[in-house]
């Protein structure tokens, strides 16, 4: 099981609006998946050196990446993801600024989920066992305003309890997205 780190929330909406940014989200993705230089995210992402160093730098000064020194070789710069549990304020708490850039975040979030899925259903019949693997419920709870933010906490605690080390996953196992969305009836 991973440690689960303290939550932080994010009350810059620049560092909402750079994590709307797709590049950038895109590049923060991959650094999850173990330490990248520019170079190998440029190739990866068929962009120039010049413009994944800029957007690493970028997540570096908000503290999303950092430098792995033990990997630099010559000019080459590596970088990581640095572990989080970052959340938004809730709403009643955010400036318009914040709700605007809310917005985008969240617009952008499902439509790159939407596309991560439609990539899944339309590999799945090539992924043997993995494609038992979407996961999907309908369901409502009713909750009192004050029972909404422990539910959520229960939702992150069991997630962290799945939770692996990045540098020791089983052979077998794969990324799963879960994505927790609730919201009242209208």
């Amino acid at each position: 099981m991973k440690e689960r780190p303290p939550p932080e929330t994010i009350t810059d909406p620049r560092r909402v609006r750079l994590l709307a940014h797709p590049l950038r989200k895109r590049i923060a993705e991959l650094t999850r998946r173990g330490p990248v230089s520019a170079t190998t995210l440029a190739r990866e992402l068929g962009q120039s050196t010049g413009a994944t160093s800029y957007h690493l730098r970028q997540l570096a000064r908000h503290g999303l990446v950092e430098e792995v020194p033990e990997l630099a070789r010559g000019r080459e710069r590596w970088w990581r993801a640095v572990p989080g549990d970052r959340r938004l304020p809730r709403y009643g708490e955010q400036t318009p600024e914040m709700r605007a850039a809310v917005d985008e975040l969240t617009r952008l979030e499902f439509a790159n989920e939407l596309e991560a899925l439609d990539r899944f259903q339309s590999a799945r019949d090539d992924l043997g066992p993995w494609a038992d693997a979407l996961l999907f419920s309908f369901a409502t709870v009713t909750l009192t305003p004050d029972e909404v933010r422990p539910f959520f906490e229960e939702y992150i605690a069991l997630l962290y309890r799945y939770k692996r080390a990045d540098d020791d996953p089983p052979p077998d196992a794969r990324t799963l997205h879960a994505r927790f969305l609730a919201f009242p009836e209208v």
